[in-house]
């Protein structure tokens, strides 16, 4: 990985702070990146602990076998945390995870990379997968999805308000010549878009929009939030790293779901132990320091959230 490369971790100190309350248990780094947390989880484990890590990345999946080699009690799955459930069950790992870490969204060699195609200030290959092995590019997509398909998803996953303008320009623009560059796409968007605001790309939205569709980034991870409950043993952390607020709303209402537990019928007095409450939520959501964000300006949109189990 070149040094132009490198990602800084954000939160770091915190989340595993508030992840390890067993040094010699079992944990799981849905995100590995470039093993910011792994390798801090692994500094303060036992020498029988175990730590299991995910990532779609090909590059991540290179540092993570380095440091498997290195240490023994880390293994890496090539794949998406919302394969957590099956790989915890093959391991016998099922109800036995002390604490699950998911560091959420894009990092810093992602976006910095032109050759990945996910960021819409360096101009490369239209390709946004995390997973560079498998799946459709953001550039095959777009070159066949219907415009309906490409304004709902710019909308929905973007909260784009010119989603439409947006689509249509893109549709109008495929049929003189594909669009297979960042650039590209951005100049298109941006030109579409009737209202840029201060501070911000006026292709950002769009861009996000089609990242989040082509990875499937909330879908997996709706649904690792309900393999974790199951895999999580009683007492065990769950901490969740979001970076902008779709995540963070899909983590804030399954805390607060599991937290209430079941709802009663209305004027029905119910004990609290007959509600079925499974998480407790640990503090409230937390955010970047201020000498955290001035040194690495990602950081200010990071908010995290911690609950344990308790049932």
């Amino acid at each position: 990985m070149g040094e132009e490369f490198k990602h800084k971790t954000v939160l770091l100190d915190e989340a595993v702070e508030l992840l390890i309350s067993n040094p010699s248990g079992c944990y799981a780094d849905g995100t590995f990146g470039r093993g910011g947390h792994s390798r801090l989880i692994l500094s303060q484990l036992e020498a029988g602990a175990q730590l299991l890590g995910f990532d779609k990345d090909p590059q991540a999946i290179e540092v993570a076998r380095q440091l498997s080699a290195e240490d023994s009690r880390f293994e890496i799955v090539h794949g998406s945390f919302a394969e957590l459930g099956d790989e915890l069950k093959r391991r016998g790992l099922h109800g036995k995870l002390d604490g699950l870490l998911l560091d959420l969204g894009v990092s810093s060699p992602q976006l910095d990379d032109p050759q990945r195609g996910f960021s819409f200030l360096r101009d490369g290959p239209l390709d946004m997968r995390m997973n560079t092995s498998v799946g459709e590019s953001a550039a095959e997509w777009i070159a066949r999805a219907e415009e309906k398909e490409i304004a709902d998803v710019i909308y929905l996953y973007g909260e784009e308000r010119f989603s439409r303008r947006m689509a249509k320009a893109i549709v109008e623009e495929r049929q003189k010549q594909p669009i297979e560059t960042t650039k590209r796409l951005a100049d298109i968007v941006a030109a579409a878009n009737p209202r840029w605001e201060k501070g911000k790309n006026p292709a950002t939205r769009a861009f996000q929009g089609i990242r989040i569709h082509i990875n499937r980034e909330l879908d997996d991870l709706t649904a690792c939030l309900e393999q974790a409950l199951e895999g999580l043993r009683v007492g065990g952390r769950l901490v969740v790293i979001s970076f902008h607020s779709l995540e963070d709303r899909i983590v804030k209402r399954f805390i607060r779901k599991h937290v209430r537990g079941d709802e009663a019928p209305p004027g029905l007095p119910v004990p609290y132990a007959q509600l079925n409450q499974r998480l407790k939520a640990i503090g409230k959501a937390r955010k970047a320091s201020a000498p955290e964000v001035a040194e690495n300006v990602r950081a200010r949109s990071a908010v995290m959230r911690v609950a344990e189990k308790l049932a």
